[in-house]
């Protein structure tokens, strides 16, 4: 069932259903990967890799229609300035993809992690440019939290319908320039904004689990 048909409380029962079985994983992130993928550069081992986690926040509006929170990074940002992601940073010493996903947000968006419940996780992605590995955390709150942007992390702080990404004329595909190389990249285009590269294959595979189907 499309999410535009589902209220709140019935999307979250699917979305936690879909998340107790298998994940259609990298299928379901090259529905949005930017061509050419970059790869890791060569010699990069696994032990180097940096782990990261985000978080994708489930809502409902005033009217049970069904969000999920992103941020527009600030533009000097050193990595991803000016971009769409989701709350997130690296993962600290002995600390879980979950504990870290909702530290992260606290500090960036100043969400409150009482008011979630984490449910699952999506399919880890790698992201060779900054040399991380992205883990996503899907958690719920029964209400809108308040949001406050982190100064100098977050430009922007983007309150986004599901139903929205889902609209057939959402996805486009852009064109951009990386190491003067032409990279096409299909992105969500909403809120005056492009959601693409890791940010967008994340949502394909979140948008996947409640029925999405790329037209």
């Amino acid at each position: 069932m499309p999410p535009a048909t589902r209220g709140f409380s019935a999307l979250a029962a699917d979305l936690i259903s879909a998340l107790a079985k298998p994940l259609p994983g990298a299928a379901a992130h090259a529905l949005m990967s930017p061509q050419p993928r970059r790869a890791w550069p060569a010699g990069v081992a696994p032990e180097h890799v940096r782990n990261a986690a985000g978080l994708i926040l489930v809502f409902p509006d005033a009217g049970d229609r069904a969000h999920i929170v992103l941020t527009v990074r600030a533009g000097t940002l050193e990595r991803h300035g000016g971009q769409v992601s989701l709350p997130g940073g690296v993962i600290e010493p002995g600390e879980s993809y979950a504990h870290a996903a909702l530290r992260e947000a606290h500090e960036e968006i100043a969400l409150d992690a009482r008011l979630v419940r984490v449910v699952g996780a999506l399919t880890a992605i790698d992201i060779p440019v900054s040399g991380f590995r992205l883990h996503p955390i899907v958690g719920l709150s029964e209400a809108r939290p308040a949001f406050a942007p982190a100064h100098g992390e977050v430009a922007r702080i983007l309150d986004v319908a599901i139903d929205d990404l889902t609209t057939p004329g959402c996805v486009a595909q852009t064109a951009r320039e990386r190491e003067g190389r032409r990279i096409d990249a299909p992105a969500f285009c909403l809120a005056g904004e492009e959601i693409w590269g890791a940010t967008a294959m994340v949502l394909a595979e979140f948008l996947l689990l409640l029925g999405w189907s790329r037209g």
